[in-house]
Order: C-alpha cells, then sequence, then structure tokens
C-alpha cells in the first residue's frame, strides 16, 4: 500500500486454466499444478513467501438476494447503541438458506430507524426500532470447500472466499460511478457474473453458468470442428457483431503440422457467437428487468473478464442493453505493469483490493481495541 492509498503490485503470476468447468474445480490435480505454478511466479517476481490468499470463488450455485433484519431498540432513552446495531445485523444475517448452504457475504446496504430510511450510522438516533437491509451471497458449503481444499493443499491458508463477481466490481468501478449506478458484467469463461452498484451499495447479484467455453463448444458443433480449433478461431476470427462484408468469406489454415483443413465460412462463424453472447447479455438485460434496476444505471455498463476482449462487445451490449458500455479499467491500483490494467485482471486485483480493504478493517479494530484498553489502564491506576 502507497501512502496516497494506492494499491502497488509487486509481483504476479500467470497459469493456463485446467481442471475447471463452468467456475468450478473438477479435476483437483490439475487446477492444483496451475496454481501451483502461479504462486511460484508471482513469488519469484515479489522476491517474497506466500502463505495466505484471498480466493475468489464462481459457480451457477452462488445465489444473491436482498434482506431486511429489524430490532426493538430496549436501551436507556431508546438512544441506538453499538449493540443495537450488531443484534439488527445479526438479526438480518439470520436466514433460512437451502440445504447445505452457507454464507459468503452479508454487505450492509442502509439503516432505518422508525421508517426513516437512507440512514448510514444509527448509533447516537433516538428510535424504537432500527432496521438494516443487507445483500447476503450464498452457496452451497462442499462445493465451495472444494477449491479450499486445493488451495491449502498446497500450504496456503484461505484468509477468506470472495465471490469473484464482487472482486471484479470492486477493481473496476469507482465511488462516483458506484453513486451514479452501474452494471459490471464478468464475461468468464465458464461463467458469467454480474453485480448492479447504485447509491453507493451493491443492489443486485447473479451469475449464468454461460461464458466462453459455450461459445467455443457452439463453434465446434456449428463448424463440425475439434474443440481446439474451434477456440483457436473464436480467438483469431469472432466478433460479437455481423458484418455485411464477411458474406461469402471462408478461413483456410493448415494445422499444426502444416497441412490443410476444411475451409470454414467466416458468415457462419460470426453468426453463432453472435448469437450466444446475445443470449448471455439478454438473459441479464432480462434479469434487471424484471427486478426493476435498469433505470438506476446511469454510469452505464462495464464489461470486464476475458470476454470483454472479443471485437465489438461493446457494441452488442449497448445495443442489448440501450445505454452506454465501457470496456472496465481498473482503479486504485499501481503495477509495475501497465498490462495488468485489462479486463481480463479485474476479477485477481479487486481480490487483492478485497484483501487490502480486510486488512485495514482489522487495524482499526486492532487499534480502538488498544486504546479502550489504554484508558482502562489509566483509570485503573488513578483509583
Amino acid at each position: 500500500m502507497l501512502p496516497t492509498g494506492v494499491l502497488n503490485i509487486i509481483g504476479i503470476g500467470q497459469a493456463r486454466s485446467r481442471g475447471v468447468r463452468k467456475g468450478e474445480i473438477v479435476d483437483p490435480s490439475l487446477a492444483e499444478e496451475d496454481i501451483r505454478n502461479a504462486v511460484v511466479e508471482a513469488e519469484h517476481m515479489a522476491d517474497v513467501e506466500i502463505r495466505s490468499v484471498y480466493l475468489g470463488v464462481s459457480g451457477n450455485h452462488i445465489r444473491g438476494f436482498n434482506n431486511r433484519g429489524v430490532h426493538t431498540v430496549v436501551s436507556a432513552g431508546r438512544e441506538i447503541t453499538t449493540d443495537d446495531v450488531q443484534d439488527v445485523i445479526k438479526n438480518a444475517k439470520a436466514i433460512n438458506l437451502p440445504t447445505g448452504n452457507n454464507v459468503i457475504h452479508a454487505i450492509r446496504q442502509h439503516f432505518l430507524v422508525d421508517g426513516q430510511e437512507g440512514i448510514v450510522d444509527p448509533v447516537g438516533r433516538l428510535g424504537t426500532r432500527v432496521e438494516v437491509d443487507v445483500h447476503v451471497m450464498h452457496g452451497n458449503l462442499n462445493r465451495l470447500q472444494n477449491p479450499i481444499r486445493v488451495v491449502r493443499g498446497l500450504q496456503l491458508e484461505v484468509e477468506t472466499v470472495v465471490f469473484n463477481g464482487l472482486a471484479t466490481a470492486l477493481a473496476s468501478l469507482t465511488n462516483e460511478q458506484k453513486e451514479l449506478g452501474a452494471l459490471v458484467i464478468d464475461l468468464g469463461a465458464g461463467t458469467t457474473s454480474f453485480i448492479v452498484c447504485a447509491n453507493g451499495i451493491i443492489k443486485h447479484s447473479g451469475i449464468l453458468a454461460l461464458g466462453g467455453d459455450h461459445v467455443s463448444n457452439d463453434l465446434a458443433i456449428g463448424l463440425k470442428v475439434p474443440l481446439r480449433r474451434a477456440e483457436d478461431l473464436k480467438l483469431a476470427h469472432g466478433r460479437a457483431l455481423l458484418d455485411e462484408d464477411v458474406k461469402g468469406q471462408t478461413i483456410e489454415e493448415p494445422n499444426d503440422l502444416g497441412l490443410p483443413q476444411n475451409p470454414v465460412n467466416l458468415e457462419h462463424l460470426r453468426r453463432i457467437m453472435v448469437l450466444r453472447l446475445e443470449e448471455i447479455l439478454e438473459l441479464i438485460e432480462n434479469e434487471l428487468e424484471r427486478e426493476g434496476l435498469l433505470a438506476y444505471l446511469r454510469a452505464g455498463i462495464f464489461l470486464c473478464g476475458g470476454g470483454a476482449r472479443i471485437p465489438q462487445i461493446q457494441k452488442l451490449a449497448e445495443r442489448v442493453f440501450r445505454m452506454p458500455t465501457f470496456i472496465g479499467k481498473i482503479n486504485s491500483i499501481s503495477s509495475l505493469n501497465s498490462k495488468l490494467d485489462q479486463p481480463e485482471f479485474a476479477t485477481a486485483l479487486g481480490l487483492v483490493k478485497f484483501g487490502s480493504l480486510q486488512l485495514r478493517q482489522r487495524a482499526r479494530k486492532e487499534s480502538v481495541t488498544r486504546s479502550i484498553r489504554k484508558a482502562l489502564c489509566q483509570i485503573f491506576h488513578s483509583e
């Protein structure tokens, strides 16, 4: 952390992602090898030993919803105390989840005192009833434990797990954009997660079990080519919009051995991609319309993840949502390499930012505790 409060990245590690399907680990041995390679590379660059991590999690078992906790103030004079605040937050977290599910995040939105909304801190106010709205994200405990076990197998401690979509939004949005209202979409390989922020709080979150891998699979089936070639074609010739000038064009490329392969119709390739990408964006748009959230997005749409690199994806999103769309940029991060300011690094950098916020909160609590102990000691000795 720099004196200005900006995070400074001193090391990065990258490895290909194997053993993962739809955002979840399906082959622990392959995933462990790739994680180890990334950790070793980051340690070597930063010249430090990594002992603990903030672990990003994904998967279509993760759900988010808003919940309200209620607490009756019983203190003398009806003045709301910190104990009242803790009790109402505890009540908001006391929810009936599906069997086997566990809370990942319970993020405070705002308080209400005797029905008055929009209160940031109710401590010290007079009232008979205090309420709090929280956004709860939860997931299947066993499926959350799988990545934790893999990481711990590398002798690394897991500080906490963080929903990938939350980390992405944390890295991508400024405070002003959170206030105005923004939608962050993380177009990943196996899943697409999204977060709606407005008035400085998280209003909605979601995840689709659809991503870039599904585009590749569609191409493999539609073009009748091996999956590996479909992935190569997507990266080399894919677009998110169908241009008129591709009609009649074909792609003829040799294979790894230099031998000719069957030609591929470029128009068909683009059409298949557009239909799948459009479906993903429309599913999100339909959900936000049902929730009445589209009117809150005054700052627009922000696209992150590897899918944000697809040419013309920004224009497709603008067409689907009918509002300005931007490729996500990382904020409040200083790094040794400008290439980190790319949409596919948003989640990882958001995890770093989440960790720094946690450490600062912990330091503040410890500082308050020390101050209380010091005051008590002074009172004791004075007596």
